[in-house]
C-alpha cells in the first residue's frame, strides 16, 4: 500500500481515531486480515467471522507491529473506528468491508491518476485463476505487477489485492468474479481496469443466475467498465464464445479477439496453430497476431484449454506494448502458481496425479477430464482414473449436469471412476459412469477415496504393457478434494513433480 497517515485513512474510511492512535503515524506495510501475517508499518483489518472474531485479534496485531487497526467494534488497541448500523456482526463485517472498499478506491485512484497503474482485469465461468496466473507471468516481465493469491476475487479479496500495490507497481491483475448482477460492475469501481479480459460464459453458477444470458450480462460489465478507445481502453474478448463475441457492442474501447479454435475464428487478432500436446497435455502452438512474425510458445501448464488462456495473457501483454518475443518468452517459462489448479506431480511408481481439486463447472471439468485422457493416451499402457466429487451451485440442471459427466468419463475411455462423497449429484455421476462400462468405486470421504486410488494402481493386470496410470482429483472447492491428491502425493510412493 501507499503510504498514508492514519488521519488520511479515518478520512477516507469515514472513521474516528481511538485508543492513542495518532494522526500523523504512518502506514507503510501491507494490509491484513490475520495477524499472524501481519509486518511491521502494516493495517490490520478486524473482520468478524464464523468462528472468530478479528477484533479479539487487535492487540496482538499492533503488538506484532501494525501501525493501527481498521475496527467496527472499540478494541484496546491503537484503531481507525468506523461505525456499524448495529452491533450484529453482520453489520459489523460490513462497515469494516466498506470501510476496506473505499481505502482500495482511494488507492486506485492515486495511482491511476498518477498514470503508475495499469489494471487489466479479467472474468469468465471458468479459467479465470488460470488466466490470471498467466497475466501476472507476462506482465511481471515488463514491471512490477501485483496479482491476487489464490482466488482473491470477491469483494474481500479484490480490495485487499488492491491494497497490495504501492508507488512502485506497474500493472494491477483483477480477478473478478460474481454471484449475480452488478458483483462484477462493483468491483470494477473500486479499481477501474484499462483492458479488460473475458475468457468465457458457462454454467457456473447457473443456479444463482437462471441463465447463460444472465451470467453474459453479469460478465459484460467488466467491458462496460472499460474506457473508450480514445482514452486507452482495451476490451480483449473470446472469438469462440458466442456470448463474449456479442460483448463488443457493450463498449466504447478497442475490441481485440482471440481464438483458440482449429482453424480461428475469422475476426481472430490473436490465434494459435500447430498446438500439439505433449505426454502430460502441455501445449506447444505458433502465437500469431498484428503486427509481428509468428512466435514459437511452450507452455509448461496442463490441458489444451490453457491455449486460449494463454492466447488472452498474449493479447493483454502486447496490446499493453510488449513485443511478442517478450510474451512468448514469458508464457513458455511460467508454471502453475494457484494452489490445486492442474498441479500434476508424477510418484516413484509412476502413478501421476493431477490436483486439480479447486473449483469445478461443467466447462471445467470437461476440459479437465479431457486432459486426463490425453495424458493416459499419450502414456502406452496407462489407464485413466477419475476421483471426483460433486459440482456445486448449479441449480436445477444440476442432477443432469452429473450425469453428463458420468457419461463424458465413458466417453473419453476414463477406465476408473472414484465418486467421493454420498449426496444425490456424484450419484448420478457414478450411476452414468457404471452404467457406461466404467469401474466405479464410491467414497465417502478424501482418505478413502486415496485409498480406492491405491487399490486400483495394486491391481494393475499383469497383460496390461508397462505404463503407469493418471488420476484426475477435480471438484468443487467445498468437497475439500485436494485432500486425496494429498494423500496421493505424500505417500511414500511420491518423489517429484513432473
Amino acid at each position: 500500500m501507499i503510504s498514508m497517515t492514519l488521519a488520511e485513512i479515518a478520512e477516507v474510511v469515514g472513521g474516528t481515531l481511538q485508543a492513542g492512535a495518532q494522526p500523523e503515524a504512518t502506514v507503510t506495510g501491507f494490509v491484513e486480515f490475520d495477524s499472524r501475517k501481519v509486518t511491521k508499518g502494516g493495517l490490520f483489518v478486524a473482520l468478524p467471522g464464523e468462528r472468530v472474531d478479528g477484533h479479539r485479534f487487535a492487540q496482538a496485531a499492533c503488538e506484532k507491529g501494525a501501525v493501527a487497526v481498521l475496527a467496527a467494534r472499540e478494541v484496546e488497541a491503537p484503531s481507525i473506528l468506523v461505525q456499524p448500523k448495529s452491533s450484529a456482526d453482520a453489520d459489523v463485517f460490513a462497515a469494516v468491508v466498506d470501510a476496506l472498499t473505499a481505502l482500495a478506491t482511494e488507492i486506485s485512484r492515486r495511482l491511476t491518476e498518477a498514470g503508475k497503474l495499469t489494471i487489466v482485469g479479467v472474468t469468465g465461468s471458468a479459467g479465470k485463476t488460470s488466466t490470471k496466473d498467466l497475466l501476472n507471468a507476462v506482465l511481471s516481465c515488463d514491471g512490477p505487477t501485483v496479482a491476487p493469491p489464490g482466488s482473491f476475487n470477491n469483494e474481500i479479496g479484490h480490495p485487499y489485492t488492491v491494497l497490495r500495490c504501492d508507488d512502485t507497481t506497474e500493472y494491477l491483475v483483477a480477478e473478478m468474479s460474481a454471484r449475480g448482477v452488478g458483483h462484477i460492475a462493483h468491483l470494477a469501481s473500486i479499481a477501474r481496469p484499462r483492458i479488460g479480459v473475458v475468457l468465457n460464459v458457462g454454467s457456473a453458477h447457473l443456479g444463482e443466475f437462471g441463465s447463460r444470458e444472465n451470467i453474459a450480462q453479469a460478465k459484460g460489465e467488466l467491458v462496460e467498465a472499460l474506457p473508450a478507445a480514445t482514452e486507452g481502453g482495451i476490451a480483449i474478448l473470446n472469438a469462440d464464445d458466442v456470448f463474449v463475441a456479442a460483448m463488443d457492442k457493450r463498449t466504447d474501447a478497442k475490441v481485440v479477439y482471440y481464438s483458440a479454435a482449429t482453424p480461428p475464428m475469422r475476426q481472430a487478432d490473436y490465434y494459435a496453430t500447430d498446438i500439439e500436446l505433449d505426454n502430460v497435455a502441455r501445449a506447444s502452438f505458433t502465437l500469431h497476431g498484428p503486427g509481428f512474425d509468428p512466435v514459437p510458445v511452450q507452455l509448461g501448464v496442463f490441458g489444451q484449454h490453457q491455449v486460449s488462456n494463454a492466447l488472452a495473457a498474449a493479447a493483454a501483454g502486447i496490446e499493453s506494448g510488449m513485443s511478442a518475443n517478450d510474451v512468448a518468452r514469458c508464457l513458455s517459462t511460467h508454471r502453475a502458481a494457484s494452489e490445486h489448479r492442474m498441479d500434476v506431480r508424477t510418484r516413484a511408481d509412476g502413478l501421476t496425479v493431477i490436483n486439480d481439486s479447486y473449483n469445478a463447472n461443467p466447462e471445467s471439468m470437461r476440459a479437465a477430464v479431457a486432459a486426463l485422457a490425453y495424458t493416459a493416451s499419450a502414456n502406452p499402457g496407462s489407464r485413466a482414473i477419475a476421483v471426483l466429487g460433486p459440482m456445486g451451485e448449479l441449480g436445477n440442471d444440476g442432477i443432469q449436469a452429473h450425469r453428463d459427466l458420468g457419461e463424458e468419463l465413458a466417453r473419453f475411455n476414463v477406465t476408473h471412476a472414484v465418486a467421493v462423497g454420498g449426496d444425490e449429484l456424484i450419484s448420478a455421476t457414478a450411476d452414468a459412469a457404471e452404467a457406461r462400462g466404467v469401474v466405479v468405486y464410491r467414497a465417502p470421504d478424501a482418505a478413502q477415496a486415496a485409498e480406492a486410488v491405491n487399490e486400483i494402481v495394486r491391481q494393475r493386470p499383469a497383460d496390461l504393457p508397462d505404463g503407469s496410470d493418471v488420476v484426475l482429483v477435480k471438484a468443487s472447492n467445498s468437497a475439500r478434494l485436494w485432500r486425496v491428491a494429498q494423500a496421493l502425493t505424500d505417500s511414500p510412493e511420491a518423489d517429484h513433480t513432473a
